[in-house]
């Protein structure tokens, strides 16, 4: 008899007790009787269900992702507390010193918005609640953004220097300009690295007129009813006239560049008005050239602002820190949703209303 056991195969020959019988009367001439047959019978092994073996595999792979879920999750906690926080930020250490006498780092960086103003707000709010913090350097990298947001941030500044009595020192890397720079002159010392782009003291607005493509290309004609004749004024829908140019001039350009040189005079006590209206053109000026100016008091590097903030506080060492806010677990793992483009009624109205900035763009 023959098993099949796996890969294994055992023969096993057995006697069968009723092996097949010649003729009768027949015997081979010179031979006895002829010996049994073996017989060999194949047992096949029985199929093991694979649902079973998908369904564990399904559990491993689901623990192996949550074992790496819970490793990020300690990893980013570890981070929190270790760091420190206040307010819903974490504390980072720059420069070691000692705790008791700290210079806190404020970030202004990229396109300065409403959000923006409101994460300045919460790092000098941080600074504000530490009764070690001795002075701030606000760190810009910036070419500007709104009108509202470069104010905000501004008056946030200005507030603090006012109830806190410290000093603040402006610290310029990369591009300073327009809202950029507006923020800065709220500090009472500005220093930039030697290659910083500043300046570009001026206003810009535009938005989109669509009137040729809409009636020539798609043979859509808007329908426009309003009470007040300037209601529209400028309209996407409709190229603007000189007349209404003008009058986007003088409600919107005008006042906010005026502000904007008043807040540059107010803030640079060694420039007259007149000095600053000589170099409100929208020019950008390399570092060396801002202090040729008298656009910012010294070109250096963070160091150097840490040196100028503990002079001004009269401290010989300090602890530079910054504020920021804590990972999330999304956040670690990369997993942050994108918003999708979408033409609804917000956009069309960005992209049809004449948007007011402080900002410097290379690109027209």
């Amino acid at each position: 008899m023959c098993r099949l056991l796996g890969k294994e195969v055992i023969m096993d020959f057995t006697e069968n007790t009723n092996p097949p019988q010649p003729p009768s009367g027949f015997i081979p001439s010179g031979q006895g009787p002829m010996p049994p047959l073996p017989v060999v019978q194949v047992i096949r092994p029985e199929k093991k269900g694979t649902g079973w073996k998908i369904f564990g595999g399904i559990l491993f792979a689901l623990s192996v992702l949550a074992n790496i879920g819970m490793f990020f999750l300690l990893v980013g906690l570890v981070v929190f507390f270790a760091a420190g926080h206040e307010g819903g930020l974490i504390e980072q250490v720059v420069r070691e010193g000692p705790r008791t006498a700290r210079i806190a780092l404020v970030s202004v960086n990229g396109i300065i918005d409403e959000q923006q103003a409101r994460d300045v707000y919460e790092q000098l709010k941080a600074a504000r609640k530490d009764k070690y913090v001795k002075g701030v350097i606000v760190r810009v990298n910036s070419p500007g953004g709104t009108i509202s947001g470069s104010d905000q941030i501004y008056n946030e500044i200005l507030k603090f220097r006012d109830k806190e009595n410290k000093p603040v020192v402006a610290f310029m890397q990369g591009v300073a300009a327009s809202g950029g720079y507006y923020t800065s002159v709220a500090c009472e010392k500005i220093i930039a690295e030697p290659t910083t782009i500043t300046g570009s003291i001026g206003v810009i607005t535009g938005y989109l007129v669509l009137e040729q493509l809409l009636e020539n290309k798609l043979g859509i004609q808007p329908v426009i009813v309003k009470a007040g004749e300037k209601k529209d004024w400028p309209s996407s829908f409709k190229a603007p006239t000189d007349e209404q140019l003008q009058y986007l001039r003088e409600r919107l350009i005008d006042p906010a560049y005026n502000r904007f040189v008043q807040i540059v005079a107010d803030g640079r006590k060694m420039l007259t008005t007149e000095d600053v209206n000589r170099l409100a053109d929208g020019s950008i000026y390399w570092a060396d050239k801002a202090l040729e100016e008298k656009l910012i008091d010294q070109i250096g590097y963070l160091d150097d602002a840490i040196e100028q903030v503990k002079s001004m506080a009269d401290i010989q060492k300090a602890q530079v820190v910054e504020y920021r806010k804590p990972f999330s677990f999304a956040d670690i793992l990369g997993a942050q949703a994108k918003s999708k483009l979408s033409f609804d009624q917000k956009t069309l109205y960005e992209l049809t209303t004449p948007q007011v900035l402080y900002l410097w763009s290379a690109i027209e």
